[in-house]
């Protein structure tokens, strides 16, 4: 490897892509492609910087198959930056283990980090904690040991265990400070300010107010039965009653629990649970029938009684009784979560990670953008959709990802 390749090379881990862009912007030969490549990724031109790794690994050849492998992972690193989350997962592992068979362990462990960090992302914790157990940070140098400690933080977060996740943010600042790349540490210091802003808002005998990550989980691990209105389920200890599917039910639930110890009146759980604006015997009568679904479905936790007026909700063992609510609340929140990390998303990757159809999640993207809180930029399939976040709001309640009891 010429001179040139190599202070490239050393620019960009060091975080400085235009400092390797003045020693190999005007060369074309497979290397200098691949570095070219990744200072525009880091520079933040994912079109341009795809197009250089794949004329790189082509002009590597079948011959170097290390060279071609560690293009995949430039790649796919994009793709994940990109939140393109329909890259093709296969091509990833198979390079990985291209480059673990010919004994690049840095370059395969940056791979498997990356493929934790996708599994995170569209929330499937239990399959990245499993692979995140297989990698040992000692071995790695300070910016992948960064990686993985924001990886930790992520999965820990997500499982509200705010313990942990402050030990590994506190691990990544240090690492990430080793590493001196100001990106890195710039994506640390975003990660800590999760705990210290709003994450959901607490309801509780008609008033309300707003709660930081440990409080959520402090409630959580209280005697108090939660109705989350976050994940659509009533919690009380390991009890979890999931209510995701039946909308009218929890509308019910929530009513009665944001009165609680009061009761509600028929007309308004009506209006909460059908949308009724003029109410007549019939809709009496599927209140009754849904109210009786409901009590079978708490009896573990509670009873609904019958009042002059309406129903009540009656805790076992007089335990408290709250609401745990979104911090901001309106329509189409949960797309509205993804895009406020300050990346921009294609509607496939939303659909991707909501687990919803990309029709669905269109229409909701087209709404949004109507009302003036989204903004796309692109076209067709390089679409890509962004949006602001909101100021001192946290959105990891928002994120598909079970919680404690899930």
């Amino acid at each position: 490897m010429d001179s040139l390749i190599t202070a490239a090379a050393r620019a960009l881990a060091a975080g400085d892509p235009l400092g390797a862009l003045k020693r190999v912007a005007l060369r074309n030969d497979a290397p200098a492609l691949a570095l070219r490549g990744i200072a525009m990724a880091q520079l933040g031109d994912f079109a341009r910087a795809k197009e250089l790794l794949r004329n790189a690994a082509r002009a590597f050849g079948p011959k170097e198959p290390v060279a071609r492998a560690r293009c995949i992972v430039a790649e796919a690193e994009i793709a994940l930056a990109s939140r393109d989350l329909g890259w093709p997962a296969k091509m990833l592992d198979a390079a990985r283990s291209t480059l673990e068979a010919h004994g690049d362990q840095l370059n395969a462990g940056f791979a498997r980090y990356l493929e934790v960090r996708r599994l995170l992302l569209i929330g499937h914790l239990h399959e990245a904690e499993r692979m995140l157990s297989d990698l040992d940070p000692s071995v790695f140098p300070p910016a992948s040991r960064t990686f993985h400690e924001l990886v930790v933080a992520g999965i820990a977060m997500r499982r509200l265990r705010t313990k942990e996740a402050r030990a590994a943010l506190t691990r990544a600042e240090r690492t990430a400070h080793q590493a001196g790349i100001p990106a890195l540490i710039a994506e640390v210091e975003s990660a800590s300010r999760i705990l210290n802003t709003p994450a959901a808002r607490l309801i509780a005998r008609g008033d309300g107010r707003l709660l930081l990550l440990e409080e959520v989980e402090a409630l959580l691990a209280s005697k108090a039965i939660v109705v989350d209105a976050c994940r659509n389920v009533v919690r009380h200890a390991d009890t979890l009653v999931s209510l995701a599917r039946r909308p009218v039910l929890f509308a019910l639930a929530r009513a009665l629990a944001e009165a609680w110890p009061e009761d509600v009146s028929r007309d308004l759980l009506l209006a909460r649970a059908f949308g009724a604006k003029f109410v007549d015997e019939s809709h009496r009568a599927r209140l009754r029938v849904e109210i009786g679904r409901l009590r079978r479905m708490l009896r573990k936790v509670g009873d609904i009684n019958a009042t002059n007026r309406g129903f009540a909700l009656v805790p076992q063992l007089g335990r408290k009784v709250v609401v745990l609510a979104r911090p901001v609340e309106e329509e189409h929140a949960d797309v509205l979560a993804f895009l406020t990390d300050g990346e921009s998303w294609s509607s496939s990757a939303l659909a991707l990670a909501l687990g919803a159809s990309q029709r669905t999640v269109q229409r909701a993207l087209d709404s949004l953008a109507a009302e003036g809180k989204v903004q796309s930029f692109g076209r067709a399939r390089s679409r890509r959709w962004i949006t602001p976040p909101v100021p001192g709001f946290t959105t990891i309640l928002l994120l598909p990802a079970p919680l404690p009891a899930d």
